[in-house]
């Protein structure tokens, strides 16, 4: 027989054991159950006070246990139970039940096979989560909050790890880069396919590398490639996070947009050394000098194109002052806060033409050891003088006859085009119509070019304006060289006002600066030497040796004119086979008094 004092020990052990396991789960809000195909065969007491349920009450049945279900977690419920029985497999789900005062509550239910074999039932536990499921729901509010807060920033911020591995991106950034979270979390820096410049990645993974070792905060401006391809300058700033124990649980990274700044420095940059070349080049004249008719007429024009934006093409013999008339031009314009960019086209090698206009990117071509903007980009908002326009290669017409009709630029080593708000001004000595029948420039630029021509008259049909140009060149160049030169001798502004001045301005500019600097200390006559100007005189002494000069050059100009049918510009006009240009000849042909009409043939 059974001792009954160790039945008795036996039974309290067991009870006191049952009152600690309700107790745990009552602390634990933690209840048990057993469940088999029949329905429920056990509910611990803490299971019923979960439910809202008398604990004195027996285990309830299937349709009673989904009665407390929430109504829209039903169905999943029903799904899982079924799931449970056929594959008799453990589970773990989270469900919502409805206590009978009406109070919702979350409750996780776990469960296991309770033997091996197909037909057996099933313990487990079901416990109250509903404080940690409100903490889990307010913790998923906060943060999407935050995204949206984030998503509304006009940075684009990105969060990574503490070795920066990537964890999350911004709306703005994602939209920014054209890629999705799960895109953007793939790719590595300096790989092909990440955002950042080839440039720039060998620099942000540097610099990102140190940090991890210095956990220092710290910024970098870097350039990011945008959905079209395109690159932008952003100032990139990085921040750690740590936790208690200071080690790095996070990176913040916010970049700004810096891209106008960054162009605004370039073209502040490109123009200080432009400005420093217009320094450091002497300019022909400070003002225009003169009040001849001709001069007066070409002043009207300026003052009425200056307030347009139409393209202006200045044309004129060397010397004669086209640059001066382009500046008139813009400083009377709208743009003239702007910039005034001056490109010599002739004076550019013409394998860098193309480099020097439209800029170019770093590795374009050897010697491209960084990003250069051209001049285009920094005249941007401004003006363009492009002198010497025939002297530009082939290829560069074509893509300066883009910029005209679009508006845009392309870098050289770069196919994103960019856009540009400049005017252009033109200048050239050459016969352009010529050269369009030569094939050496292009037609469809000449006509996108001579919107409004402007031809400059030389010094020789401005004769009314020397005296005038002298005094002013004397005052100037004796002011530089400490000299006093009050009076100019009367024979000296005979020989000046008789010169032909093939070299126009540039040349009376010349001779004056000499002048000045070869007067005596104490001399305030200006006097030129005669040998200076006798053997291109225009107006020899001997009058008859003029008229015999004069009718031999008439009969030579006549023979041309007859010979090409009265055609004076063009390969095959009177111009080109006499070896002059085009403006010359036509000078000496109404200084002649020639009616080169009556050589053309009828029809």
């Amino acid at each position: 027989m059974v001792d009954a004092t160790h039945i008795s020990s036996l039974e309290a052990q067991l009870q006191a054991t049952l009152f600690y396991l309700a107790e745990g789960e009552r602390l634990a809000h933690t209840g048990s159950w057993a469940f088999d195909a029949a329905g429920f065969k056990h509910w611990s007491s803490e299971l019923f006070v979960i439910h809202g349920l008398d604990p004195a009450g027996k285990a309830p049945s299937l349709a009673e246990y989904m009665a407390l279900v929430h109504p829209e977690d039903r169905e999943f419920v029903a799904h899982e139970i079924q799931k449970m029985l056929a594959d008799h497999h453990g589970f773990d789900f989270t469900k919502r039940i409805v206590r009978p005062d009406g109070t919702i509550r979350h409750v996780r239910c776990v469960g296991v096979p309770a033997a091996h074999g197909e037909g057996e039932g099933f313990v487990g536990t079901g416990i109250d989560v509903t404080e940690q499921e409100q903490l889990t729901a307010a913790l998923r509010k906060s943060e999407v909050e935050l995204r949206q807060i984030l998503d509304l920033a006009p940075q684009l911020i990105a969060v990574l790890g503490p070795k920066r591995e990537r964890l999350y991106a911004n709306r703005p950034a994602l939209t920014y880069l054209g890629s999705t979270l799960d895109e953007w979390r793939q790719r590595v820096m300096g790989e092909p396919g990440s955002e950042a410049h080839p440039d720039d990645a060998e620099r942000i993974n540097a610099v990102g590398e140190r940090a991890i070792i210095s956990g220092s905060p710290y910024e970098l401006e870097v350039r990011l490639r945008a959905a079209d391809g395109s690159y932008r300058w952003f100032l990139a700033r990085y921040n750690p996070v740590r936790d208690d124990q200071g080690q790095i649980m996070r990176w913040y990274v916010a970049c700004t947009d810096i891209d106008d700044r960054k162009r605004i420095e370039d073209r502040m940059r490109n123009e200080t050394i432009a400005l420093r070349e217009d320094l450091d080049r002497a300019s022909m004249f400070e003002e225009i000098v003169g009040s001849s008719s001709a001069l007066r007429r070409v002043l009207a024009q300026v003052a009425k194109v200056a307030q347009t934006d139409a393209t202006v093409l200045i044309l004129g013999e060397t010397g004669t002052g086209k640059e001066l008339v382009a500046r008139a031009v813009h400083k009377r314009s709208r743009r003239a806060s702007g910039a005034f960019i001056r490109v010599n086209c002739a004076a550019i090698p013409p394998s860098l033409v193309a480099s020097e206009l439209f800029g170019h990117e770093k590795g374009a071509f050897t010697g491209a050891v960084q990003r250069r903007l051209g001049r285009f980009e920094v005249a941007d908002g401004g003006t363009i003088f492009l002198d010497e326009i025939g002297e530009l290669p082939p290829e560069a017409q074509v893509s300066l006859l883009r910029v005209l009709q679009e508006r845009e630029i392309e870098r050289v080593g770069s196919s994103h085009p960019i856009a540009v708000d400049v005017r252009v001004l033109a200048a050239t000595n050459r016969d352009l119509e010529a050269a369009v029948e030569l094939g050496t420039f292009r037609e469809d630029l000449f006509y996108r070019l001579n919107v409004f021509p402007i031809r400059l008259p030389p010094l020789r049909e401005r004769a009314d304006d020397i005296p005038i140009l002298v005094e002013y060149l004397v005052d100037r160049f004796a002011k530089q060289a400490g000299k006093t030169i009050r009076n100019i001798e009367k024979q000296t502004m005979r020989r000046l006002t008789a010169y032909d001045w093939p070299g126009n301005v540039r040349e009376l500019q010349n001779v004056i600066e000499r002048a000045v600097v070869l007067s005596e200390g104490g001399g305030e006559t200006l006097v030129i030497d005669e040998s200076w100007l006798a053997r291109k005189q225009r107006r020899p002494s001997n009058g008859a040796a003029m008229t015999t000069l004069a009718d031999g050059e008439k009969a030579l100009i006549e023979a041309a004119l007859q010979e090409t049918q009265g055609r004076v510009a063009g390969p095959r006009g009177a111009a080109a086979k006499l070896g002059i240009p085009r403006q010359t000849l036509e000078w000496k042909i109404r200084n002649l008094n020639i009616d080169k009409l009556a050589f053309r043939q009828p029809g």
